[in-house]
């Protein structure tokens, strides 16, 4: 379960990344690294924290498929299309990856019997670490601090698969359905333009 959401996510954001890479007038290289961190970085970061070494650095098959589908895109030509961004695929891949990687950090957090706290804190970190990482890169506010109910989700998948594991029904159909609804929260979410208000 961890490898097939692992690598949902990494195919997720890998699109995401090369989006926001492309809109952000990098180039060749500024894009695939966009697209490494995008894809990677919340992975790497998890892997670091429970002490193990980061899947992408020991499996091959993640920088093939990355780099591959990257090629694919230029090829394409979705580095030409303008808005990119709002457009469904975006929308759509940046949502698969988010609950994607929340699923797998919430995961490996439960495999290594951390509590609620670690669950929550691997979960988004996973989720948006990447993203963050990115951003900062290209200095831009990262996403994640401008729209109130992305990291939301990350947390309330983490929580769900806290609360299913604490009471023994951590399970793939669980899981799935986990799935498929925070992905219909976040694109329904991202429509409503809900967030968090400060005030």
């Amino acid at each position: 379960m961890f490898e097939i959401a692992e690598y949902i996510g990494i195919i997720a954001f890998a699109i995401s990344g090369f989006f926001v890479g492309v809109r952000s007038g990098l180039d060749f290289l500024g894009v695939f690294i966009s697209v490494f961190l995008t894809a990677f970085g919340g992975g790497i970061i998890r892997d670091i924290i429970v002490d193990e070494t980061p899947y992408t650095f020991s499996h091959n098959a993640p920088i093939i498929i990355v780099f591959t589908l990257m090629v694919l895109l230029i090829i394409f030509k979705f580095h030409q299309k303008k808005s990119i961004e709002n457009k469904p695929l975006f929308i759509l891949s940046d949502s698969i990856g988010l609950v994607s990687f929340s699923i797998t950090g919430a995961l490996i957090a439960l495999e290594h019997k951390l509590n609620i706290t670690g669950v929550l804190a691997l979960s988004f970190v996973t989720a948006v670490g990447g993203g963050i990482t990115r951003d900062v890169i290209i200095n831009e506010v990262p996403f994640v601090f401008k729209t109130g109910f992305y990291g939301t989700i990350s947390l309330l998948v983490g929580g769900i698969l806290y609360l299913l594991d604490s009471i023994d029904k951590l399970s793939f159909p669980f899981i799935l359905m986990v799935f498929v609804f925070a992905i219909f929260l976040r694109i329904f979410a991202y429509y409503k333009k809900w967030s968090i208000p400060l005030r």
